[in-house]
């Protein structure tokens, strides 16, 4: 790291056609980490050109021949591992065991879609006229773009690509700006792995004019994208005016809800993966808190015990799990949303300040925080926090805690902690969200279906229906 990285067009590394470059940042730090090529729509073009030239002999590679190059490719991450955290590690924060943990995820969604390429089923149906047969196939959609957020910047790319590729599609990829670094290693893994030119490109750059370009081009058949429900809007707005395919894995406000028959260590154990892993920087993590009143003293008191022990620092660093936030403009929200809930009557249980003395004054750290008295108008309580702030709100009765849970334009993910059967069930069906965790604040994996309800996406990355987004049906009509 620290020197000069390109884009990767058709299988050549290549700097940005206006010769602009951007600097990379180390939020535990401050340092500069490293530079990458800084595009536009100009880059993007020739990389949808390359991609849509190679789609054609690509999409018509057997199964297992494209395979192979997925097979490739997932040992060679996993042989990169501590290097790719490494990196992940110092461009975003995260700390060393979460960012390993993210790159063998990784290498999870690469092998799975190698194999998963080679179970792609056609069908062939009954006839109800005699002289006629009728087969089912499922062909590639074409060319993807694919736009990626920097809070899981090697599995989000992964998870993107691998059931693309498998399905016989060509990609472009736009990682965010913020994590570059990590990009443009796995991708100069994938040169390693021998996929061919154009199959594969890299644009790093400006955001609307890539994203415009990925629009308005008519080679692009499909936009794949993670991240903010406002940009996921403008994407299918402006990507309807093609009837362009469209998958979005869009913002979250996941409820945590803790029963009174909850193992509350279990419970605490559960909100902390949820809340606090990647500094609470996750579309999935729990964003409001609902303890039931007859437990809500003790659980909290548990909670406070384990933030106390947690270590706030360098991601770099063996010790730390909690890293700092992103940037500077992440950071200011989440402290804006702390105000806000000490303004509007909440009350600080624990943490609630940046950190910036010692090591943490260069870096953008906040301290995990709990705030207890949380109402409806507050901001915590409507929008995406994306921080380490956990908002907590006493409840007593079942079918009102459901109402609140569901109260919101979000379904992405929900928890809930109990030890009664028939609840658990009762919570899994009425809870509108499009993952719910039962007793589980960790619960995704790479052959589930990932994505949210409302508005929280459209489609599923993950799994077998992973395949599925990148898939077209086509019904063909035999006479005999």
């Amino acid at each position: 790291m620290g020197e000069y990285k390109q884009m990767y067009i058709n299988g050549e590394w290549v700097s940005a056609e206006s010769g602009e470059s951007i600097q990379i940042v180390n939020p535990a730090t401050g340092e500069v980490v490293g530079s990458a090529a800084f595009g536009d729509s100009r880059d993007a073009q020739k990389a949808i050109d390359a991609a849509h030239e190679a789609f054609g002999s690509w999409s018509r590679l057997t199964a297992r021949e494209r395979s192979k190059y997925l097979y490739n490719l997932s040992e060679l991450v996993k042989q990169s591992r501590d290097e790719l955290a490494g990196i992940i590690s110092a461009e975003m924060g995260k700390p060393l065991g979460e960012a390993k943990g993210e790159v063998l995820g990784a290498a999870d969604n690469f092998v799975w879609y190698a194999e998963e390429a080679k179970r792609v089923y056609g069908e062939t149906i009954p006839s109800s006229v005699p002289n006629k047969r009728i087969m089912v196939l499922r062909q590639p959609v074409g060319v993807v773009g694919a736009i990626t957020p920097w809070n899981f910047p090697v599995n989000m790319v992964a998870r993107k690509i691998a059931p693309a590729l498998a399905a016989g599609c060509t990609v472009v990829l736009k990682p965010a700006e913020a994590t570059p670094l990590s990009a443009i290693r796995l991708f100069e893994l994938i040169e390693k792995a021998g996929f061919p030119k154009g199959v594969v490109n890299l644009v790093i750059g400006k955001p609307e004019s890539i994203g415009q370009e990925f629009i308005e081009n008519p080679k692009l058949s499909k936009i794949g994208f993670t991240g903010s429900t406002r940009v996921g809007k403008l994407l299918m707005e402006g990507a309807a005016k093609q009837v362009k395919r469209v998958s979005m894995e869009l913002g979250g406000h996941a409820p945590f809800i803790v029963f009174p028959d909850a193992d509350l260590d279990a419970a605490v154990k559960g909100l902390f993966e949820s809340k606090f892993r990647n500094s609470g920087q996750m579309c999935i993590c729990t964003n409001r808190l609902y303890v039931h009143e007859d437990v809500a003293d003790a659980f909290t008191e548990k909670l406070v015990e384990r933030l106390k022990r947690a270590k706030v620092g360098d991601g770099r660093l063996k010790e730390t799990e909690i890293g700092p936030l992103v940037n500077e403009r992440a950071l200011s929200k989440v402290l804006e949303h702390i105000e806000d809930a000490k303004g509007k009557g909440g009350q600080v249980v624990y943490g609630g300040n940046r950190l910036t003395e010692g090591d943490y004054a260069n870096g953008f750290y906040c301290e995990p925080t709990v705030i207890s008295g949380v109402t409806e108008e507050m901001k915590i309580a409507n929008e995406e926090t994306f921080g380490p702030v956990v908002p907590l709100v006493r409840f007593s009765d079942e079918a009102d805690v459901v109402r609140q849970a569901n109260d919101t334009r979000y379904g992405l993910a929900a928890y809930v902690y109990t030890r009664d059967n028939q609840r658990c069930f009762r919570m899994a069906e009425q809870l509108e969200y499009g993952i719910v965790g039962i007793n589980d604040g960790s619960p995704t994996q790479t052959q589930a279906p990932f994505g949210g309800f409302k508005e929280s996406g459209i489609g599923r990355e993950g799994g077998r229906y992973g395949m599925d987004e990148y898939l077209e049906t086509k019904f063909v009509s035999f006479g005999v």
